[in-house]
């Protein structure tokens, strides 16, 4: 069967970004690739892959020129670094390998089931000189800065060999955030912990919950400005919120995170609340020369 590469027209545009896609065909669909380019002013220089064949039509140099597609795609919009994510020892994990993508880091997903969790367990006790507030949706007006000096704190967190450039957080992303999960049916719901001399955010978590309050639930973030590290917060928020989860959604399954290999604080964290691990994945990169 002879394979055609086509580039095609992909409508999924958004504020930072924009999406190219390729299809690779015989007499009917093999495999495809989407090469989603950043357009934010630190970052446009990155470019990132997904790249797919079916099984019983690989080791037949499809997913080669696939990728040669989207790296010359990349490189003709002068992105200079192509990631890729591959699940550890799978066909996609060995594919990137062999052909030159570099794995940058590591990282491990891990999950909490709600049913077998018994509340009992999650930590109670109150860290001193902070008190804990909640919300659905954006920020309110009266913390919505001071959450977003403490959202751009997540800009020292490990990432490994991968140069992403400066993550710029304002208070416009903040609410756009908000807005993208509504758009998509979604509920984002945050805790945080307040400075009780000056009132400020300075650590949170955020959860982005299905829909119809089924299945599982994604962390988006958790964070802590470094002055105030060591105290024990982002386990007492993310404890509360893993509290307020169960009473608002009774029918959640579970809450999923993926944390890098080296963050260890985290990891620990995570753990001693019953997060435990599902898979790991390689985040590759690729530098185009």
């Amino acid at each position: 069967m002879s394979i055609t590469i086509t580039p095609l027209t992909d409508p999924d545009y958004r504020p930072f970004s924009r999406r190219l896609a390729w299809l690779a065909a015989g007499d009917h669909p093999v495999g495809s690739a989407y090469l989603r380019l950043n357009s934010k002013p630190t970052q446009q220089h990155l470019a990132e892959l997904e790249l797919a064949v079916h099984p019983a039509d690989r080791r037949q140099g499809i997913g080669t020129r696939l990728l040669a597609a989207a790296v010359q795609g990349a490189a003709d919009n002068d992105a200079t670094t192509v990631l890729a994510d591959a699940t550890v020892g799978t066909p996609g994990d060995h594919f990137l390998t062999a052909r030159g993508f570099t794995v940058g880091l590591c990282l491990v997903y891990t999950r909490l089931a709600l049913a077998d969790l018994d509340p009992r367990d999650l930590p109670d006790r109150p860290c001193a000189g902070y008190r804990l507030t909640c919300w659905a949706g954006a920020p309110p007006e009266g913390l919505i800065e001071s959450f977003t000096r403490a959202r751009a704190a997540m800009s020292d967190a490990p990432v490994g060999d991968i140069a992403y450039g400066v993550e710029a957080w304002d208070v416009e992303r903040s609410r756009h955030v908000a807005e993208v999960v509504a758009q998509r049916g979604e509920l984002l719901e945050t805790v945080a912990a307040l400075d009780e001399v000056t009132g400020e955010v300075v650590a949170f978590t955020e959860l982005v919950v299905p829909g119809d309050g089924r299945g599982d639930a994604q962390h988006y973030g958790t964070a802590v400005i470094p002055s105030h590290r060591g105290k024990g917060l982002s386990r007492w928020v993310k404890a509360e919120q893993i509290r307020q989860t169960r009473t608002r959604h009774p029918q959640l399954a579970g809450l999923l995170t993926d944390t890098a290999a080296t963050n260890h604080a985290m990891r620990r964290t995570n753990e001693s609340l019953g997060y435990r691990e599902t898979h790991q994945v390689n985040r590759y990169h690729y530098l185009i020369s």
